[in-house]
């Protein structure tokens, strides 16, 4: 009993001891975030969604990113990361826990001379390294961070391929509708070049008129080839989003007509701290990094194993547990490395290196997603006000050449009038079409940049969903904070 007793006041110790950690470096805190965006910012209640495609009311593209979802390859390869990290995990957090062992033997010995004899026997060994000075609890720390990163890398890929596939959709449509804007444009081209080629014959004009309007609808058939191979390879690469081959994809929208983003609520820059999975994702990794940083350093002092081992022997199967029969032995060792070549110093150097990286990192993605909001928020506001003016800059260009189409037929106006005119209107027409879909981007932009509706508040309870491997759950362990810690190790 009092072995028992002295054994559970050391494994308190250990744990006690082993919870100890450094301060960890120091992450962004809302209170140093900007106060507000500088970029113009919607005024509306709508907030970002998880399923913020929907918005746009297009049964198609939800259909093609719940493709996505289970189709695209980097979401695979994202979740093959997930995988791996949780091993690490369950592998890190086995070495808080005993290892047992047990080998059972038999045995048949004999001679031409001598009977037979059996021998059975049955042993077990038991082993448990203290974890003194934490560097095991440190490393389970590590796994626990590095699982969490690569669950919010998941997420990022997940938000990311989203955008992906909806842009691609979209950019699929503006280039079917700026194909089907040129076929018109040289049907409306050739009209004029019948005029024309009627007042050459009744010489009321020479060839150079002529000559002109010809080479305008050769220049406005050239841009067909042009776009109709740019639509190919969009739809590849909507296809490849959707892990399909290429060539095998078929979208049935021909244009961007009545889809719109709807504007959404940009709240404070400090939401994007629980917001931006990427940037949960590098604290995460700083985080893993720090605890490996103080298991390095715990490896300098001593460590401590304990064994413990039993069994049984006997030469027959009758009678197998008696007193006579058993045996057992515990023991306690000591180890403290005197010389390595520096080897457990370059190891402490290194991770220090590996935490001033990503605590530069992710620093750095905090920057980017205030700068990645900011942008996206200000190509919002410029494209719809963009989108209205160059609306009414076609409306007005379709007047113009209407006009002057008819004028020319009646010779009032010359060539050039129209040709200018014509000019003007399939410029205007084939620019609208190219800023919607650059509206549309900003708007799938600002999702993404938003954080696409995710929270980590909302889950940072499970940061070890969807597992592939099965791994023990610590989480109650006691932990305290290492920022009221003060340094427990001289080094």
């Amino acid at each position: 009993m009092k072995i028992l007793s002295n054994s559970v006041s050391v494994l308190v110790l250990a744990f006690a001891l082993g919870a100890c950690a450094t301060t960890p470096p120091p992450t962004v805190k809302p209170e140093d975030m900007p106060k507000a965006y500088q970029a113009p910012t919607p005024e509306t209640d709508k907030q970002v969604s998880a399923d913020w495609w929907k918005s746009f009311e297009s049964p198609e593209l939800t259909a093609f990113i719940d493709e996505a979802h289970s189709g695209n390859l980097d979401l695979a390869t994202a979740a093959a990361r997930l995988e791996q990290a949780q091993a690490q995990a369950g592998s890190a957090t086995a070495d808080l826990l005993p290892t047992v062992q047990l080998t059972g033997s038999a045995k048949q010995i004999g001679s031409h001379a001598t009977k037979p004899s059996n021998t059975f026997g049955l042993n077990g060994a038991a082993s448990y390294e203290l974890d003194v000075w934490g560097k095991n609890f440190n490393g389970y720390r590590s796994g626990r961070e590095g699982a969490r990163a690569a669950q919010y890398y998941q997420d990022t890929t997940l938000l990311t391929t989203n955008a992906n596939v909806a842009n691609a959709y979209f950019t699929v449509l503006a280039l079917r509708e700026r194909i089907d804007v040129a076929r018109k444009n040289v049907e409306a081209a050739k009209r004029i070049l019948a005029i024309t080629q009627a007042k050459v014959s009744n010489g009321v004009l020479s060839n150079l008129e002529l000559a002109q309007q010809t080479a305008t609808v050769l220049g406005e058939e050239a841009t067909i080839p042009a776009l109709v191979e740019q639509e190919r390879e969009e739809l590849n690469a909507l296809a490849i989003l959707l892990g399909r081959l290429p060539g095998t994809l078929k979208v049935d929208a021909a244009s961007l007509e009545n889809l719109a983003a709807p504007p959404v609520q940009a709240g404070l820059p400090a939401t994007l701290l629980t917001r931006r999975p990427d940037v949960k994702q590098a604290e995460s990794s700083l985080m893993a990094a720090h605890a490996d940083l103080d298991a390095a350093r715990a490896a300098f002092l001593p460590g401590v194993d304990l064994t413990a081992g039993g069994g049984w022997s006997k030469g027959v199967m009758t009678g197998l547990i008696s007193p006579q029969t058993l045996a057992w032995n515990l023991g306690a060792s000591v180890v403290q490395t005197i010389f390595d070549g520096g080897k457990l110093t370059s190891s402490r150097d290194y991770y220090k290196g590996v935490e001033h990286e990503l605590l530069a990192s992710y620093r750095s993605a905090v920057l980017s997603a205030l700068s990645d909001t900011e942008t996206q928020l200000g190509s919002v506001s410029a494209y719809s006000e963009q989108e209205r003016l160059t609306t009414e800059q076609v409306k007005n260009a379709q007047e113009a050449f209407r006009i002057s189409e008819l004028q020319y037929r009646e010779g009032v106006v010359d060539l050039l009038t129209v040709l200018q005119a014509q000019q003007t209107l399939f410029t205007a027409q084939d620019s609208l079409i190219q800023i919607k879909l650059a509206r549309l981007q900003s708007g799938v932009g600002l999702y993404r940049a938003l954080g696409g509706g995710w929270d980590v508040t909302k889950d940072e309870d499970k940061p070890l969903r969807n597992t592939f491997i099965p791994v023990p759950d610590l989480t109650d362990l006691p932990i305290p904070d290492p920022t009221q810690l003060s340094a427990s190790l001289p080094f």
